[in-house]
């Protein structure tokens, strides 16, 4: 498990581009036969893949944790953006294909993750939160999230967001976790973009073309920065941060929250034209 720590908004302002993409961008999710984890100071989220091809793979109580197991004190989302693939929770098997997504709640014990096509493997999004008490695993899929459509073909941000850890349709310590769908020919997501002092966030870009890049904007309002993105690599969002990025072809990306609150419409709102 690789540990990012926290930093100043101030400090984010004298960084270079290979400082910002040290201290926040992910450039490795999936990776053969393991689960690559990255455990953020920023809310103490903790984001990655496990991507089962031959083996079967356990997430385990990292030393970083300091717990008999991975979900003593946490609990955990998971959504699969590859092939065909089954989670095991102390025992009960749950299948999830491409874009289904998961709840567990913390007292989980035994997690595991196998694929059901090593030619087309699953690859699990996770982000796990600290948690104070423990809820009831959820299956989700796309039929049960909360749908919303927004922006405008001439804005070139024509998406629909899929709410999967939601308090309509789950319940959940801290998580909020999601799935947001750009349409051909729209490349902005979050714009007008927005910060949430009481929220963090991490976004997880994929579906976008091995030739085709996302710009992820960061920084405070008047400070913005960028971090050039390929496939299947995440970004952390403090809560002093905007996220907000333009791709060269649309793409799709997972957002998972924690802090304060669960309200997903809790932002403070920036307008377009304040934005240096």
């Amino acid at each position: 498990m690789e540990t990012r720590y926290a930093n100043h908004p101030d400090d984010s302002k004298k960084y270079d581009t290979e400082e910002l993409r040290k201290h926040y961008l992910q450039e490795k999710i999936f990776e053969k036969d393991q689960i690559s984890l990255t455990y953020s100071h920023v809310d103490r989220i903790i984001f990655g893949g496990a991507m089962p091809v031959e083996e079967k793979l356990s997430l385990e109580a990292a030393e970083e944790l300091r717990a008999d197991y991975f979900l003593e004190r946490r609990e955990m989302g998971a959504i699969n953006v590859g092939g065909s693939g089954v989670i095991i929770l102390d025992g009960k098997k749950y299948q999830l294909d491409k874009y289904e997504g998961i709840y567990v709640g913390m007292g989980t014990k035994e997690i595991q993750f196998v694929s059901l096509d090593k030619n087309n493997p699953a690859k699990f999004y996770i982000n796990s939160v600290p948690a104070h008490t423990s809820y009831p695993t959820v299956k989700i899929d796309r039929n049960k999230a909360v749908i919303a459509d927004l922006g405008t073909q001439e804005n070139m941000n024509k998406r629909t967001i899929y709410k999967f850890i939601h308090p309509e349709v789950c319940e959940s310590c801290q998580l909020s976790m999601g799935v947001t769908m750009l349409k051909e020919g729209s490349g902005w997501n979050s714009m007008p973009c927005h910060t949430h002092e009481r929220r963090m966030e991490v976004y997880f870009y994929f579906d976008l073309p091995e030739d085709q890049r996302v710009f992820h904007l960061m920084g405070q309002a008047q400070e913005t920065r960028h971090i050039v993105m390929a496939n299947e690599q995440a970004v952390i969002s403090p809560s002093w941060s905007i996220h907000a990025g333009i791709g060269t072809s649309n793409y799709t990306f997972i957002w998972g929250m924690c802090g304060e609150n669960k309200t997903f419409d809790d932002m403070d709102n920036l307008a377009t034209k304040d934005l240096k």
